[in-house]
């Protein structure tokens, strides 16, 4: 086999796109040979000594070794004596350096991978490592996943890959008394029997996640092999979303949809993410994503990586959402890379309906109480089947600001202003949305981004409704 031209150093290139080749995720991508993906293999342990920077990083090591695992597995017996001796290796380092200074979904994935090198291999280090992914399996599933189902980061794709990783256990131990007992086994899958129908409430029409909190589309498989995936290892049933009018309410992620056929609104009204690690939040409470006729037209900007500088302190401000903004200051204070400091908390969200044509979502949070005049966000929601959406907003507290309500568009649309109104145009130039604030606001058009994969960056355009003046103050669209 010729040596591949892999720079596995690449330093030329992002921490987050190095991080990626060295996971190994490309080893279940059908358009590469056996041959290539033994080759790349061979290479990367020639030139990957132990303790090589970003290649022996504890999470990338967990990623790299359930990759190798699973590909070992279908290999066969045939395995080249160095491979082994990697992988064991890996179990070995990562079993000294678990992410407890991190938690969250590093110190799941660390179990995960112990727990298949444990199943993998034999003996007594094989037995501990067993015994340790088991523990921190068992004890994340209760603490990582909320009881309405949805994944305590409020990211939609670390909930989608949370959500794998604990399919891929229940499907490793199938039949292995060695793995878990009974019990255990039971109560993993009571619970990702919540998982899923958690993920098939919140996807968007056009089958994909919504784009909150370092969520980015790619990342985890698609929702509907995850789906599959769970009706494979579980038997589990896919929703059967009626042409009517539906509501789902995730009060403890914090989740609230209203789907009416193939519109449907998503709105974001949980805390940030846990209060010990809230690194993948974003300023984004009573934000929305929302679909007309099976397309994303309102959107979350999304995240284009984890690199200081302005697309990551843009992606989780607050004006990157659909929300408001009140004296240019972000409703949580996102700072660094992965930091927050005072940070909005919900304050009541919940949803009615009346089952047939109209649907309501109520929601406050309290990021701007900090503020001259201790001002609180509530938000009213208002759908009436078919199409018409109305958002009140209100702002209480004291003293004179300026608040601004953003919507952000889709880059395949046209955003234009027509007299007091928006529209939302498609590329034949139809009105497909139209925005009709009361007369207290100034509308204005500003440019924006749309990250919605890592490192894919659209311009689009951003509806800007502006009030200056006295609190309290109740702007409508």
């Amino acid at each position: 086999m010729s040596r591949p031209n892999v720079d596995w150093a690449s330093s030329d290139m992002s921490k987050l796109w190095r991080y990626n080749l060295h996971y190994f995720d490309y080893l279940q991508e059908s358009g590469r040979t056996q041959d290539e993906k033994r080759t790349l293999i061979s290479d990367w342990i020639a030139h990957n000594a132990p303790g090589a920077t970003d290649a022996w990083e504890p999470y990338t090591v967990s990623l790299r070794l359930v990759n190798w695992i699973k590909f070992f597995m279908k290999e066969g017996d045939r395995l080249p004596e160095e491979w082994l001796d990697s992988v064991y290796t890996h179990a070995q380092w990562l079993e000294q350096n678990l992410e407890y200074h991190l938690l969250a979904n590093h110190y799941l994935k660390n179990g995960v991978a112990l727990f298949f090198a444990g199943m993998y291999f034999d003996g007594a280090d094989a037995d501990r490592w067993l015994a340790k992914g088991r523990q921190i399996l068992a004890n994340e599933l209760d603490e990582q996943f909320l009881s309405d189902g949805g994944h305590y980061e409020r990211s939609p794709m670390y909930h989608a890959i949370s959500l794998v990783d604990y399919l891929d256990v229940l499907n490793l131990m199938t039949g292995s008394q060695r793995a878990l007992h009974l019990d255990e086994q039971q109560r993993f899958t009571s619970r990702i029997h919540e998982a899923l129908p958690f993920l098939d409430d919140i996807c968007l029409p056009d089958g994909d996640i919504p784009l909150f909190n370092d969520a980015a589309l790619g990342i985890a498989p698609p929702p509907g092999d995850i789906l599959t995936y769970g009706n494979r290892i579980m038997t589990y049933k896919r929703r059967s979303f009626s042409a009517g009018l539906t509501t789902s309410e995730k009060s403890q992620t914090g989740y609230y949809v209203i789907r009416d056929a193939s519109d449907m609104m998503v709105i974001d009204c949980g805390p940030v993410g846990p209060d010990y690690q809230p690194g993948h939040a974003h300023a984004d409470t009573l934000s929305f994503e929302l679909a007309v006729n099976g397309r994303r037209i309102i959107v979350d900007s999304g995240v284009y990586d984890y690199e200081p500088g302005r697309r990551r302190t843009y992606a989780r401000s607050t004006r990157a959402h659909n929300t408001l903004c009140i004296d240019q200051q972000d409703q949580s204070e996102t700072w660094g890379v992965f930091r927050v400091a005072r940070r909005a908390y919900p304050i009541y969200g919940r949803i009615t309906g009346d089952g047939e044509v109209r649907a309501t979502f109520e929601g406050a949070h309290d990021g701007y109480a900090r503020l001259s005049g201790r001002l609180t966000h509530s938000r009213v929601i208002e759908y009436v089947s078919p199409g018409e959406w109305t958002v009140r907003d209100t702002v209480n507290g004291e003293g004179i600001h300026t608040i601004e309500s953003l919507l952000h568009v889709h880059p395949d649309y046209r955003l234009l202003l027509v007299g007091r109104s928006a529209e939302i145009r498609d590329e034949r130039g139809n009105a497909i949305l139209v925005i009709a604030p009361t007369p207290n606001v100034a509308l204005t058009i500003e440019p924006g981004w749309y990250f919605p994969e890592f490192g894919l960056e659209y311009p689009n355009s951003t509806l800007v409704m502006t009030y200056r003046g006295t609190v309290p103050v109740t702007i409508i669209y």
